[in-house]
């Protein structure tokens, strides 16, 4: 079974230098800003305004017009712009 399978996200932070990932299983991604161009140039405010679709499959910040996939951040896939 793949670790990667029913990987859903239950809270997302923001710090100034990463995205911290909480998933519903108890571990704890924590991925750098500079991966996602969008999110390490919103504001705070913008940051905190997400939601996560499909149950914690994803989130999505509305003002940024990001999506990002828990698989994606599991195999390490940066965003491009």
């Amino acid at each position: 079974m793949s670790s990667h399978q029913n990987a859903y996200a239950q809270n997302i932070q923001c710090t100034e230098y990463d995205l911290l990932v909480d998933l519903q299983d108890g571990r704890r991604l924590s991925i750098p800003l500079s991966w996602f161009p969008r999110l390490q140039t919103a504001t705070p405010s913008q940051r905190e305004n997400y939601v996560l679709m499909g149950g914690g499959l994803g989130v999505h910040w509305p003002e940024l017009d990001e999506d990002i996939s828990v698989e994606g951040l599991l195999r390490g896939q940066k965003v491009s712009q």
